[in-house]
């Protein structure tokens, strides 16, 4: 029995839930501190493109794992 599709479909779905919390958490906290002073907008934009990035290379890592665990024996 071949668990390798299992295994890489629970490594991209766990691996992706910490990044998309993260990202929408991100977001909200962006969004409510923009309202909040809004002449801060291109500072608080800027860090929160970042943040992205770094949470969604989290992805990207699992993504690769999954890759790694379903085409390598």
């Amino acid at each position: 029995m071949n668990l390798a599709p299992l295994a890489a479909a629970l490594a991209i779905g766990i691996g992706a839930i910490g990044p998309g919390l993260a990202i929408g958490i991100l977001a909200a906290k962006a969004m409510e501190a923009i309202g909040r002073n809004p002449e801060a907008a291109p500072v608080v934009q800027t860090n929160m493109i970042l943040a992205i990035v770094f949470a969604e290379a989290i992805a990207i890592y699992a993504l690769v794992v999954a890759l790694l665990i379903k085409f390598i024996p």
